[in-house]
């Protein structure tokens, strides 16, 4: 009979993934080692190999647990409020929250999912689209006129532009720590959105913006 996974696998795995993302985070993808990871963790390389194949597979699993988690965020909020402006506000709060949680595995995977293969990178990125895809269509909910005028994207990356690197220079403490910066970042999108000036002109190819 086949032994069964130990109990603590999955937190083990978990444990791995979070010390790998923060070598990553520190010193790059490219110049973090197997034998970094294993002593990070207190565990013998031979032991990390149990656990995943490579750096690689550590690579992967990073980026694409920390999307998916994002896209898991956006529906959760979707379902919970179902008024648009409310509903863009919990996204942004959720967000600016989450980041503070998985600033490593963001910055992962924002820096060094260049590394990943074709496959890979093309699955993880098409997930990544799809999360900026439910920040538009929250955006056009609470304002119809900018996905008439094709700003809905480009405005939810503004978006991203303002919150994905928070870790770059935010320092939780006081006045400020992630709770309440979160509702300040809300406010600040909710209230330059519906002071924004719509134009009628639709942006010619030049102007559009690649969110891939």
């Amino acid at each position: 009979m086949a032994r069964g996974r130990a109990a603590s696998y999955d937190d083990q795995r978990a444990t791995i993934l979070a010390h790998a993302a923060r070598l990553f985070a520190r010193q790059g993808y490219a110049a973090t080692s197997m034998n970094q990871v294993a002593d990070a963790c207190g565990l013998s390389k031979a032991a990390l190999y149990h656990y995943f194949r490579d750096k690689y597979a550590l690579l992967t699993h990073i980026a694409e647990t920390h999307v998916r988690l994002l896209l898991a965020v956006t529906q959760e909020v979707e379902a919970a409020c179902p008024q648009p402006q409310q509903r863009l506000q919990a996204l942004i709060e959720r967000f600016v929250q989450e980041y503070a949680s998985a600033q490593d595995a963001h910055r992962v995977l924002t820096e060094d999912v260049r590394f990943l293969d074709a496959p890979d990178r093309d699955r993880i990125l098409g997930i990544e689209r799809e999360v900026v895809a439910h920040f538009a269509q929250a955006i056009s909910a609470v304002r119809p006129e900018l996905r008439a005028s094709a700003l809905d994207k480009p405005l939810s990356m503004l978006l991203f532009g303002m919150i994905n690197w928070l870790f770059t220079w935010f320092k939780p403490g006081q006045p400020l720590d992630y709770s309440t910066l979160a509702p300040l970042v809300a406010d600040l999108f909710l209230n330059g959105m519906r002071g924004l000036h719509v134009t009628e002109q639709q942006p010619d190819d030049g102007a559009l913006i690649d969110v891939s």
